[in-house]
């Protein structure tokens, strides 16, 4: 196989990258926006419940129904970490680091943006670029198929 295809692929598995965590982003940034606003809810909630003087005197059930505000807002909260938020909030800093992880085994890495890099090549070693991809094409290949698998799943739903 030619330097030539193999820079093509590294290319594409690029682009195909940088793509899906751009496609991640907005949704990303949807999930954050309802976790921030819920937790503000349940904090201001929590906050009027516990400064409630009646609290102290009340059993903790007539409590919570006498601050339906907190309640309601503490339930959505713990109803939104049992639906996986947590893990769609960092997602794309879930993938990057899985493919910092695979790249680092063929001694390449990638920045924030998903831009692979080379590093500097060591004395031993021959020199790391587009040119002579460590990436094996099946390799190659298969993070693609896997890739586009993904990308459709998830952003295309």
């Amino acid at each position: 196989m030619n330097s030539l295809e193999q820079a093509e692929d590294l290319k594409a598995f690029e682009r195909r990258l940088t793509e899906y965590i751009h496609c991640l982003q907005p949704a990303t940034g949807r999930w954050r926006m309802l976790l921030i606003v819920v937790s503000v809810c349940t904090a201001t909630g929590a906050w009027n419940w516990l400064i409630d003087p009646e609290t102290q005197k009340v059993s903790f059930f007539t409590s919570l129904w006498n601050h339906p505000f907190f309640t309601i807002s503490c339930i959505t909260l713990i109803g939104l970490f049992f639906a996986g938020i947590h893990k769609r909030v960092v997602a794309p800093s879930i993938i990057a680091a899985r493919c910092r992880t695979v790249l680092a085994e063929y001694n390449m890495s990638c920045d924030d943006v998903m831009i692979l890099e080379s590093p500097d090549p060591a004395p031993h070693r021959a020199p790391c670029s587009a040119g002579s991809l460590l990436l094996p094409r099946p390799f190659t290949l298969l993070v693609l198929a896997l890739s586009n698998k993904i990308f459709k799943k998830n952003c295309m739903a």
